[in-house]
C-alpha cells in the first residue's frame, strides 16, 4: 500500500476552511465542518427495512420532502435492493421505478443521488436532474458507467464490496480487511481519474455490511481514520444493518430486528463520525442529524 493518490486539481482539493471539497454537477460541498446526511429512499418492494413503503410516487416525494425538512443534504434514490440475498432487477424495471421519482424531486429543488450499478439508469437519472451517482460496484459492473459520469460531470461515490448482493455474505473472511478495502478504493479512484472523472468529484465508501462479518464492520468503523490518506470524503452507510442487530443481542441471544436497531444505529453513526466519516447514509434523518451535531461539536 505504498501509493497515495495525489490530487492536483487547483481549487478543488480543499475548501476555504481546509475541508475537502466534493464537486457535483452544479453544486459542491465542503466536508469537515459538519457531517453531511444522505437520506435513503428505496423505491423497491424488497429492501430490508423500508421495502414497499415508497413505491407510490406521491408517497416517495412526500418522504423525500420530510427527510429534507429533517436535515438531509440530499436524497439517495434506489430502485434495486442490495440487501444480502437480493436478486437483480432488470433494466426496464429499475428505470420504471426510479426515473420519474428523480425527476419529481429535482423539479422540487431537492438534491438527488441515484443508487445504481447500471449506466442506462444513471444516464436517465442524471438527465432527469440527479446530481450524484452512488455506485456500489465502484464503476466495475457496467463498462459504460465511467464515461456517463465523466460526460455529465457528476459526483460519484465509489464503494468496496465483495461479490454480488446475492452471494456477498457467503465469504466474509479476509487476510487483512483494511489493506484490501484501502487498496481497492485507491485503485478505483485512480481508474476513475484516468477515465475523465475529476478527483474532487469522488467520495469513497468502505462498504460496511457488503461482504463483511459483524466483526469486520466494527473493525472498519474503528479504523476509518486509515482512509484519510486517500484524500477523499468518506461516506459510511450502516443504518439499521444486520451487524448492529448481532451486536444488540438480548438475554436469549436473539439479534435485534431492523425495527429495533435505531439506538444501535445512532451509536454506530456517532462512532463513525468521531473516527472520520464525512457523510452518513441513513434511514432516520432527524436522529442521525442530531447525533452528528453533537459528534461534530465534540470534534471541533
Amino acid at each position: 500500500m505504498n501509493f497515495i493518490f495525489d490530487h492536483t486539481e487547483a481549487g478543488h482539493k480543499h475548501g476555504p476552511h481546509g475541508g475537502l471539497i466534493l464537486k457535483g454537477r452544479s453544486k459542491s460541498w465542503t466536508l469537515g465542518r459538519r457531517t453531511l446526511i444522505m437520506g435513503v429512499l428505496n423505491v423497491t418492494p424488497d429492501s430490508f427495512y423500508d421495502g414497499g413503503r415508497y413505491l407510490d410516487k406521491g408517497r416517495a416525494v412526500e418522504r423525500a420532502r420530510q427527510m429534507v425538512d429533517e436535515g438531509a443534504d440530499w436524497i439517495d434514490v434506489g430502485g434495486e435492493s442490495t440487501r444480502p440475498g437480493a436478486t437483480p432487477v432488470g433494466l426496464e424495471e429499475e428505470l420504471r421505478r426510479t426515473t420519474h421519482i428523480v425527476e419529481a424531486l429535482a423539479k422540487d429543488g431537492i438534491t438527488v443521488s441515484i443508487d445504481t450499478m447500471k449506466a442506462k439508469v444513471a444516464e436517465a437519472a442524471l438527465a432527469a436532474g440527479a446530481e450524484i451517482l452512488n455506485d456500489i460496484s465502484a464503476l466495475s459492473n457496467d463498462p459504460r458507467m465511467v464515461k456517463v459520469c465523466a460526460d455529465y460531470g457528476t459526483a460519484i461515490i465509489l464503494m468496496h464490496k465483495r461479490g454480488t448482493p446475492a452471494d456477498m455474505q457467503s465469504d466474509v473472511e479476509y487476510t487483512d480487511l483494511l489493506h484490501e478495502v484501502y487498496g481497492f478504493l485507491e485503485a478505483r479512484i485512480k481508474f476513475a481519474v484516468e477515465n475523465g472523472i475529476g478527483a474532487s468529484s469522488i467520495a469513497i465508501d468502505p462498504g460496511i455490511g457488503f461482504g463483511k462479518s459483524a466483526e469486520g464492520c466494527l473493525e472498519l468503523i474503528k479504523s476509518l481514520g486509515r482512509f484519510k490518506s486517500l484524500g477523499r470524503p468518506l461516506l459510511v452507510g450502516l443504518s439499521r444493518k444486520s451487524f448492529i442487530g448481532r451486536v444488540m443481542t438480548d438475554a436469549s441471544e436473539k439479534s435485534a430486528t431492523p425495527e429495533e436497531r435505531l439506538a444501535g444505529t445512532i451509536a454506530a453513526n456517532t462512532a463513525a463520525v468521531m473516527n472520520g466519516a464525512h457523510i452518513l447514509r441513513v434511514h432516520d434523518v432527524r436522529a442521525a442529524r442530531e447525533a452528528a451535531q453533537i459528534a461534530d461539536a465534540v470534534k471541533s
